[in-house]
């Protein structure tokens, strides 16, 4: 099978990445992630509402761009690619969610408008695979504790999954912090005992969920590619025995692992994402194999950039650490790569 982008898609791709590089680069974000802040500016968050990328997937009918799965692929490769800090991700699945349900009481309207941030409140338990009570919705108040709640502390709804349904709480939340290694990131531990309405069964995130693996397949593959990029511009200039150490064979055989695993991620996101937009039977497979390969592929490719850069790549001056922070963070949310591996399984009839 041949794929390539649409000229439509191609277009986004160029228009996105002219934005990005514009409206985000890499001096910036660093400032954004290093402050004790909300982990972006409002001011940036308020042009990306502005361009259409909040709803890019949300049906026109519903005030969105109508999209699919390749063109967030296309626009989340690039945020993954110049790094941009920020719920960009969490908040395109909430309003898909909302958009999904029959009633969301005008907070899509606002989520897509910049007004309100809104993400989705799912972990019972603070370590995977352990036991812990799903909150409860009952009498028009939503009880419980979630954890990993990305960006809680600025969000002004959550949309909490309980023992048999979503529902939307109202913010602003009491968000304790948790220590993460990933600057671009902030999440929190979510207390909840407050009035919130119902937003639909469990059995409307599952469409999210396959979204989601696509989505944080994309921006590990544009991670991917920049620690790809940057490793082999690095090792060009990098001289050693009166010679760049990009002429070391057993460097250049590194750097083609790097490349095979990249464009290996490439072919399996969208792949994953035209199966999605085509509603082909094999999406579900697709999707969380996609997410499970782009998680480990891109534990490999990190690792080696760090290695290839020597002693400077450990260093906080040197970009490369931002990077490889965010590739552990996508790898364990959005549905960890052991996670994946078992809905491709249950996916292949296994």
């Amino acid at each position: 099978m041949r794929f390539a982008l649409s000229e439509d898609q191609a277009l986004l791709q160029r228009a996105t990445r002219e934005f990005f590089a514009a409206e985000f680069p890499m001096a910036c974000n660093r400032r954004v992630m290093e402050a004790d802040g909300p982990g972006f500016e409002p001011a940036g968050w308020a042009r990306l509402a502005a361009m259409g990328y909040l709803g890019l997937t949300v049906p026109a009918a519903r005030g969105g761009q109508g999209l699919g799965a390749v063109e967030l692929a296309v626009v989340l490769e690039e945020a993954g690619r110049h790094g941009v800090p920020g719920p960009l991700l969490d908040v395109m699945l909430a309003a898909a969610l909302l958009a999904a349900a029959p009633d969301d009481t005008g907070l899509l309207a606002d989520v897509l408008a910049g007004r309100r941030l809104a993400v989705l409140a799912r972990a019972d338990a603070l370590y995977a695979g352990a036991p812990g009570p799903a909150a409860t919705f009952a009498g028009g108040r939503v009880r419980g504790t979630k954890y990993f709640v990305p960006f809680a502390g600025s969000a002004d709804a959550l949309l909490v999954t309980t023992a048999g349904e979503v529902v939307v709480a109202e913010g602003p939340f009491a968000a304790v912090p948790l220590p993460t290694f990933d600057p671009a990131q902030r999440f929190a531990q979510v207390d909840l005992d407050r009035a919130a309405t119902r937003l639909g069964p469990l059995e409307l995130l599952e469409p999210v969920d396959q979204l989601a693996a696509v989505g944080a397949s994309a921006m590990l593959l544009g991670i991917m590619q920049t620690l790809l990029d940057t490793t082999i511009a690095y090792t060009r200039t990098r001289h050693a025995f009166g010679k760049p150490i990009a002429a070391f064979q057993a460097l250049q055989h590194r750097m083609a692992d790097m490349l095979v695993r990249t464009e290996a991620t490439r072919a399996a996101v969208y792949r994953a994402a035209w199966c999605l937009d085509t509603r082909d039977p094999d999406a579900a497979l697709a999707c969380a194999a996609a997410k499970a390969w782009a998680g480990d592929a891109a534990r490999l490719v990190a690792g080696e950039a760090i290695q290839m850069h020597g002693g400077i790549g450990f260093t906080w001056e040197l970009d490369v650490h931002f990077h490889v922070k965010r590739v552990k963070t996508l790898e364990q949310h959005y549905g960890a790569t052991s996670a994946q591996l078992e809905r491709a399984l249950v996916a292949a009839g296994y």
